[in-house]
């Protein structure tokens, strides 16, 4: 397994490409960010390839898959972002399901797979995974439609496009359901990217409840081969955060292994 930077929580108010080096002077070898517009993406994928790592994915820029009322438009923006991703040497999107109408929860749903499976022709011809990802609604997305994991899991097989996938955050799914490796190992193939943070806060990970280092170890011996996305904000100066979770969760000194794969 491989772990990713979110650029936004780390390095914020840096140029994105500074940031990139700054994270592969770090021991890292894969980025990823929320919003592309606005980004130099050919600059960025140069980058990229110039310093020997991924950009992971961004996320679209729309997400209002529950109203179906509004899935051209949603459709419109899945295409426009699916060809910034290959533009910048992107892989992934990430999407969410959207506020919750009030229509009928089982309307929602179905506008949520119809979507899904409206974006299968997109997605294959751009060669881009789309995750869909569930959040929780008691402290960060009260309006926010899906609330446990399960929900998106059983879009995700009722579409059956292996151009979909969902992005299971551990930080969410710990506030919403937890039982956090159980269904990680019952759902893996489903699981197209990670996410994680500290809960409470959503601040650096070993200040938080969940036991990240099983966790870690389970996604390993359940045989993931992807990117784990560290989305948490650091209370403290960002690099010795990294630093200290290199130390901590992978016994590596990003000093001495600035340009090997954090893997």
């Amino acid at each position: 397994m491989r772990y990713s930077i979110c650029i936004p929580c780390f390095f914020g108010d840096m140029d994105f490409c500074d940031a990139l080096r700054r994270i592969r002077s770090l021991g890292f070898d894969a980025a990823e960010t929320w919003n592309w517009p606005g980004l130099d993406l050919d600059r960025v994928h140069a980058t990229c390839e110039g310093e020997g790592m991924s950009l992971v994915g961004f996320c679209t820029t729309d997400f209002r898959l529950t109203d179906p009322a509004r899935r051209d438009g949603w459709l419109h923006a899945l295409e426009a972002s699916a060809r910034a991703a290959v533009r910048a040497g992107a892989t992934n999107l990430i999407t969410q399901p959207g506020p919750d109408t009030g229509a009928p929860r089982e309307a929602q749903r179905d506008s949520i797979a119809a979507g899904l499976r409206a974006a299968r022709d997109i997605l294959g011809e751009q060669g881009v995974t789309l995750l869909l990802e569930p959040l929780n609604t008691r402290f960060d997305h009260p309006d926010a439609f899906f609330l446990r994991s399960e929900d998106a899991f059983g879009v995700v097989r009722e579409v059956g496009d292996p151009h979909v996938r969902v992005l299971y955050d551990a930080y969410h799914q710990q506030i919403s359901e937890g039982n956090l490796i159980p269904t990680i190992r019952d759902n893996l193939a489903w699981i197209g990217h990670f996410h994680g943070a500290g809960h409470p806060g959503r601040h650096d990970l070993p200040l938080g409840e969940t036991n990240y280092a099983a966790v870690f170890r389970a996604i390993d011996e359940a045989g993931y081969a992807g990117c784990f996305g560290l989305e948490y904000f650091p209370l403290g100066d960002p690099e010795e955060s990294l630093r200290g979770f290199r130390r901590l969760y992978l016994g590596k000194d990003a000093e001495s292994t600035s340009r090997d794969p954090a893997s």
